[in-house]
């Protein structure tokens, strides 16, 4: 059995789902969100951030994390901050010693769905088959991390990382 935390970086949320696999079939554990406090400093949100991460590290003692790489469109400030918060969440991950994988959004809609410009809603009907949920998750930051899970699951059936338990 191997355990998979994702992780859909923010400054004001912060997705995350938990998969356990074992005989090659996902399973739903938990997903959710850490929020944040507009009218916090950001150095406070950060601390918030990192804080909660440990802690959601050390409870579910994940063998592997997904965390979602950042791309830039239109509002680069909001930009740099979700990047402020990426850099904290994956030092919390190093730091804790678990293995890291990194996917784009492009790449976490391809490997869940087929295709890289996949809607939001078919990402989440995709989850939902995939887990054998009776909804989709919500809310779309949640979802976002167990999409996020099942890509680092699905990584490691293709031989990107091998995780012992799945040899």
């Amino acid at each position: 059995m191997i355990k998979v935390l994702g992780i859909d970086p923010g400054t004001a949320t912060v997705g995350y789902g938990i998969i356990k696999v074992e005989a090659h079939k996902p399973q739903f554990l938990e997903c959710g969100v850490i929020e944040t406090q507009k009218s916090m400093n950001m150095e406070h949100r950060l601390h918030e951030i990192g804080t909660d991460i440990a802690q959601l590290i050390a409870e579910q003692k994940p063998d592997i994390c997904a965390v979602e790489e950042l791309f830039f469109f239109k509002n680069i400030t909001n930009g740099i901050s979700v990047a402020q918060a990426r850099g904290v969440i994956i030092y919390e991950i190093v730091k804790a010693g678990v293995p890291l994988l990194e996917f784009t959004p492009l790449e976490m809609k391809a490997l869940i769905t087929g295709h890289g410009h996949a809607s939001k809603l078919q990402v989440g009907q995709m989850i939902k088959s995939i887990l054998q949920l009776d909804t989709i998750p919500k809310p779309d930051d949640a979802a976002d991390g167990l999409a996020l899970a099942i890509c680092g699951y699905l990584a490691t059936r293709n031989k990107k990382w091998i995780h012992p338990g799945l040899q």
